[in-house]
């Protein structure tokens, strides 16, 4: 290339507008982790990174930095909301470990942490949603707020959260600075979607030294190719070239097409969550750091308990040892345990009854979902227990539901995996699990229909989830229900939609692969050099980019 085309060439990509784009954030175009420029940018990120590891402190210091800015380029200037957070539970989490003599005081910094984070939650997240339905119920007016929803916000208030409830338990001490607190919190590779982190589990990785060995290299690597493959090919192309065109519009759509587009919108959402975290947890392995696990092949689960062991671990988890054993557990009850579920059965049968004039099938589904709530409970051998128990698992799931989003299919998707797993704890006492039976061919299709029920009833629930509204997922069912069978139709269909079936193929048998071949996949990539890594990393690229249809989509729990 001659000199002048050199020129050229970087006054068509260098411009001082080319610059500030690079630099400056941009509401049509967030800084993405399947984005070209998030690429470009961790790569002279990463090679200052390792150039300076041995410098602890200025590696923390240019962490933070980078995280703010990966921030402020994904959200704009939500970026002080997030330092503002995390000073207040800092100086709240310090007051509460230098207090340890007066539980009064201990008491009243918990209780304002978690007041200020649940009130800056609640502002953002679910004014709207308050004003909306006061509107509804008392048939007023009141102009709905113009709040934009912070990304990650949700995410990272779990984190400061924890940090400021384990302080209190005791169950760690304060981080040494401002400075670290905040490198835990911002840290970039997980602070925009998880997996939600703990400061036990984080924090004392800062002030290792940092060191990466060929085989984490390697897992690091297989990991973000693995998550690009599944966000940027397989979930972005269903999605938009299937799944989000018929959930916009099921009634332009045959029962076929419907009933594809649930088991599309299962896969797309796996594959876009898991594949966000496995790129997280990849960026942060390189960076000498490890993260949770978040994803355990959820839709292999025989039953719904052992699907939420494996879906969005780090949240269940959260959920489970900051609320669920807080309201009692199995333990005991408490007020706000049998408040919530009281609150929505009976919000929800003052609906039905108002819906029993067009029609009375929602009157019908409230009443069996009470009635099975409560068989759930008399079938248990122990009755206080599971009264107790099934409350406080419905109150998370509900709280659970909440948390993804101010909206009513949100609270209906959480209510109906909270009384599954309800149902399931009881049976689970009436017919406790005896030793591990010898492999049969008759065990191994009473697994393979444990899975495929514990698949649909999930899949199911993410009608909800995804609806656009209420109405729109009950008319998604609706035609489900007209479903007919005619295969030549079917066939139709499918070669109309080839790629998105092929995608959907693969997407599925990938989910299903034995965990042996898994291993086995890992272990031939690590034998592979350098360069054959480098080569498949670059053609991972390439493949993403060429199948982008609409640039870069934002991952689903950008949201949240």
């Amino acid at each position: 290339m001659k000199i002048n085309d050199w020129q050229q060439w970087l006054t068509d990509h260098c411009s001082v507008e080319q610059l500030k784009s690079w630099f400056a954030y941009n509401t049509e175009a967030p800084l993405l982790f399947n984005s070209s420029l998030f690429l470009g940018l961790f790569l002279v990120f990463y090679l200052v990174y390792i150039l300076t590891r041995k410098h602890t402190y200025f590696r923390t210091v240019y962490v933070v930095l980078f995280s703010l800015f990966f921030y402020y380029k994904a959200g704009g200037n939500y970026f002080v909301l997030l330092l503002i957070s995390s000073g207040i539970n800092y100086f709240l989490a310090q007051q509460i470990h230098e207090n340890w003599g007066s539980k009064r005081l201990q008491h009243f910094f918990l209780a304002l942490s978690c007041v200020i984070n649940l009130g800056i939650l609640g502002y953002y997240k679910y004014t709207n949603f308050l004003i909306d339905s006061l509107n509804q119920l008392f048939h007023s007016h009141f102009a709905l707020q113009d709040i934009i929803l912070p990304i990650g916000i949700s995410f990272y208030t779990f984190q400061t959260m924890s940090y400021t409830i384990d302080i209190y338990r005791r169950e760690i001490t304060p981080a040494k600075s401002f400075l670290d607190f905040t490198f835990f919190v911002s840290f970039f590779p997980q602070l925009v979607a998880g997996p939600i982190v703990r400061a036990k589990d984080f924090i004392p990785q800062i002030y290792k030294k940092v060191s990466l060995t060929k085989e984490e290299t390697a897992q690091a690597l297989f990991l973000i190719i693995g998550g690009l493959l599944k966000k940027a090919v397989i979930s972005d192309y269903i999605s938009i070239n299937f799944v989000d065109r018929v959930f916009d519009a099921p009634n332009s759509y045959t029962s076929f097409e419907n009933l594809l587009a649930v088991y599309g919108y299962a896969l797309q959402i796996y594959c876009d969550f898991s594949g966000y975290s496995d790129i997280a947890i990849g960026l942060a392995l390189l960076m000498g750091f490890t993260l949770p696990e978040n994803f355990r092949t959820p839709y292999q689960s025989r039953n719904i308990t052992e699907f939420w062991r494996r879906w969005h671990i780090s949240l269940s988890s959260w959920l489970k040892d900051y609320l669920y054993i807080p309201l009692g557990g199995n333990r005991k009850g408490s007020f706000w345990g049998y408040f919530f579920p009281t609150l929505f059965f009976a919000a929800t049968l003052s609906w039905a009854f108002v819906q029993g004039s067009e029609s009375l099938v929602p009157l019908f589904i409230t009443l069996g979902v009470i009635i099975l709530f409560e068989v759930s409970i008399l079938l248990s051998p122990d009755k206080a227990k599971a009264l107790r128990s099934h409350f406080n698992q419905l109150t998370t799931m509900l709280l659970g539901g909440l948390w993804h989003g101010a909206n009513l299919r949100f609270i209906i998707w959480g209510a109906l995996h909270g009384l599954a797993l309800s149902f399931h704890k009881s049976f689970k006492e009436i017919f406790p699990d005896k030793a591990p039976a010898k492999r049969s061919f008759l065990n191994g299709i009473v697994a393979l229909i444990s899975v495929v029920v514990t698949f649909h009833f999930v899949a199911f629930c993410w009608i909800f989830f995804r609806s656009k509204d209420f109405s729109s997922a009950m008319t998604l069912i609706g035609n489900i229900g007209h479903l007919s069978y005619d295969p030549h139709q079917w066939w139709v269909i499918v070669e109309g939609y080839q790629n998105v079936m092929i995608l959907l193929v693969i997407g599925f048998v990938w989910h299903f692969f034995p965990h042996k071949w898994n291993e086995a996949l890992k272990l031939f990539f690590q034998k592979i050099p350098l360069i054959g890594k480098a080569i498949i990393v670059a053609a991972v690229f390439w493949l993403v980019y060429a199948t982008a249809t609409a640039g870069p989509q934002p991952f689903i729990y950008f949201q949240f």
